[in-house]
């Protein structure tokens, strides 16, 4: 597919432009599903509550669920996906008609990675980490894959005392730019997440990723790489996750809206999550559903075109039945925001001092299943 083009994605529009956009576009609901959480390991204090799948067992799971949504895949390099299993991909790939959207570098699971991954003090591990993105991206590019996931789950620290943060995040920075140099013109979508599995997690915010991500871009020397980003593209891009925002105590819709506005929202994340508290990954929708919605708004607004990444953790249900459920909500979501009258959404938020509380009695009559039975809204 080449590189999807996010430029638009930032254009700032008039009032008239915004008003003319929500009523014109009308978001892609093309979902894709991490192929991780489709038979879940245990946890810190239970069994596995599922049997393991072989990646066929999965494919077959994955090509049932197309006829509801599912358009896609992600998965880890080299363990989900990788040379021994390669040739299998490229068939189910090639037969269902389903996309491999993204690639996500394993560089946090390995023992060897104990003390950091591209961060790592110690230049045999880091090194490791370096080459491992590295393959991610030539496989990315092999596979016509829209992007490679980097997540910093293990690049971080619990004892902050005496760390030269400075030089960590310069490895970590550094690090990548090497790898996108040696394989020019694919584009990283970076994940931020606060805490877990380190006490601490470098870059672990929407807009410290968007720090990183152009510094990244600022290292880059390839005439490839320089010649796309002279053109105005994001080569360091985010996939922000829903729930890693709320534990990071962000806004949502905030968070997107900043990813977009430096033409960088490449993917996204589904899921729901307690503010704050550890990464519950449940399904979307069932905490919260308000800001999902204000973020699908506002996704709509700045005219995002890529998929919806269902990323969950279903321990206690079919992975079948949870899959649906997360596509159900946020398709139900949509047709909410759809529904709504942007004009009067446009003039309320613009004309606060004429519409006091307006916006919110929309809101209330848009989620109610019968809104004649309220109060007339002047």
């Amino acid at each position: 597919m080449g590189l999807v083009d996010l430029r638009e994605q930032a254009r700032r529009k008039t009032p008239e432009e915004l008003l003319e956009h929500l009523k014109s576009f009308h978001l892609d609901l093309k979902f894709s599903a991490g192929v991780w959480f489709f038979s879940p390991s245990g946890g810190r204090f239970h069994d596995r509550y599922t049997p393991p799948m072989s990646i066929e067992e999965i494919f077959e799971k994955a090509q049932g669920l197309m006829k509801y949504g599912l358009k896609g895949l992600e998965a880890h390099y080299p363990n989900e996906i990788g040379e021994d299993n390669l040739d299998t991909w490229k068939k189910f790939l090639k037969d269902s008609g389903m996309r491999l959207v993204g690639i996500a570098a394993n560089i946090f699971y390995e023992n060897r990675f104990k003390f950091g991954a591209l961060s790592s003090p110690l230049p045999e591990v880091r090194r490791v980490a370096i080459e491992r993105v590295k393959e991610t991206l030539r496989l990315v590019k092999e596979l016509d894959c829209d992007f490679a996931i980097i997540w910093p789950g293990i690049d971080g620290y619990e004892n902050n005392f005496g760390i030269d943060f400075q030089a960590m995040r310069a490895r970590f920075a550094e690090g990548i730019a090497e790898a996108m140099d040696a394989v020019p013109g694919v584009r990283v979508a970076f994940e931020p997440k606060p805490y877990e599995p380190r006490g601490k997690i470098i870059y672990g915010t929407t807009s410290e990723g968007i720090l990183l991500a152009l510094r990244v871009e600022s290292l880059l020397t390839s005439s490839q790489n320089r010649e796309l980003l002279e053109e105005g593209h994001s080569l360091v891009t985010l996939n922000p996750e829903m729930g890693h925002i709320l534990m990071g105590y962000e806004d949502p819709p905030y968070a997107y809206s900043l990813a977009m506005e430096y033409g960088k929202l490449a993917h996204t994340h589904w899921n729901s999550q307690p503010l704050g508290n550890y990464d519950q990954d449940l399904n979307v929708g069932v905490i919260s559903p308000e800001l999902a919605e204000a973020t699908l708004y506002v996704m709509k607004m700045h005219g995002y075109r890529g998929y919806f990444g269902i990323d969950i953790n279903p321990e206690r249900m079919p992975v079948e039945r949870a899959i649906i459920n997360c596509i159900d909500a946020i398709k139900a979501m949509n047709d909410r925001i759809e529904a709504l009258d942007h004009e009067k959404i446009i003039y309320y938020t613009l004309n606060p001092d004429k519409a006091e509380g307006l916006l919110e009695a929309l809101l209330i009559r848009a989620r109610a299943p019968y809104p004649e039975r309220l109060s007339p809204l002047d």
